[in-house]
């Protein structure tokens, strides 16, 4: 395994780190799958890439194991991942594609919520807009 296929170690700008935002609406578990989901399409998760360990996972996020095992449990039933007792929990190679309206739904919910928090800072669109752009130029994304 590569260090960089694994979930959460940021190593490089194309890996994967899951954050959950408790002020979205959507289950933790539910975010966790979209955000596999959308690493696999746009592959930054690769067949063959190991996920962390539930416990692993649950303890860096500060949730439920539950919470993982139910994610990982409906990636494998969609046939994304696949589990193998004692060594751990791996990427399948089934090719996973996002529409592009499914990419900007998920875009756009994203930005509504950033930007409604950021309102409620007191931060405008265009605050957003010159500090994103700033963000960039530094090569931070």
């Amino acid at each position: 395994m590569n260090e960089t296929d694994e979930v959460g170690v940021a190593k490089d700008k194309r890996s994967i780190e899951i954050v959950l935002d408790p002020g979205s609406g959507i289950p933790y578990y539910r975010q966790i799958i979209l955000q596999i989901e959308m690493a696999v399409a746009d592959g930054r998760l690769k067949p063959g890439s190991q996920l962390p360990t539930v416990r692993g996972l649950a303890v860096d996020l500060q949730v439920n194991p539950n919470t993982i095992a139910r994610a990982y449990n409906e990636l494998e039933i969609r046939g994304l991942v696949s589990t193998q007792h004692g060594t751990g929990t791996f990427i399948s190679d089934k090719e996973i594609a996002l529409s592009d309206t499914d990419r900007e739904q998920i875009l756009s919910q994203l930005v509504r919520g950033f930007v409604s928090q950021a309102a409620s800072y007191g931060f405008t669109v265009q605050d957003l807009i010159e500090f994103l752009s700033a963000y960039h130029e530094e090569g931070e994304v």
